[in-house]
């Protein structure tokens, strides 16, 4: 036998690298936002003035959803793309990026701190931009996978900046204390 590895065993490799790095990324995604109650149905959230450009919450669900799978598919073809030169460079900024990502919903939904989240969400554009380019050098196709996330992470720089400028009170907000009952 051969040192080389053959088409189908290559496939293979990259199949079972990829059936663990998707799940995995997507589940710690999930959990993140679960974890802090992103999203509409959580009071403080819903109580914000929101931007015009805010799409239907079921819209969120669907587009990270997809985000997820694409970055796991990424991820998993950096991983099995042993050899190239750049491969750690890309690793490591892709990492960071993810926790970064990980890291906003408990920012924003848990502890209301929308001015930080929008300091994350820049962070992180600016890391995934670079992880994209570093990406490029070792796999087009894990770079072009990462290019529908830059663009979702830029659109949701906006909302929340839009949301940072339409609630300068958010982090104070607590909903539900207003009463219509009148005191005797």
């Amino acid at each position: 036998m051969t040192g080389i590895a053959s088409k189908g065993q290559l496939r293979m490799s990259f199949l079972r690298i990829a059936l663990i790095a998707v799940p995995l990324v997507l589940l710690l995604g999930t959990l993140s936002g679960r974890a802090s109650g992103s999203g509409y149905g959580n009071p403080w959230f819903d109580a914000l003035v929101k931007p015009d450009a805010m799409p239907p919450g079921w819209m969120f669900g669907v587009v990270w959803t997809l985000l997820y799978i694409f970055l796991g598919l990424a991820l998993a073809m950096i991983l099995h793309a042993r050899g190239a030169s750049v491969r750690g460079k890309a690793l490591a900024a892709f990492i960071i990026q993810l926790l970064l990502n990980y890291a906003w919903s408990p920012v924003f939904f848990a502890l209301h701190k929308v001015e930080t989240a929008l300091t994350l969400i820049a962070a992180m554009i600016v890391i995934a931009a670079a992880a994209t380019v570093l990406m490029a050098r070792v796999r087009k196709a894990a770079a072009l996978l990462m290019l529908p996330y830059l663009a979702w992470l830029c659109f949701a720089a906006y909302l929340n900046y839009q949301i940072v400028v339409l609630n300068p009170d958010a982090e104070t907000l607590v909903p539900g204390t207003a009463s219509a009952d009148i005191s005797l």
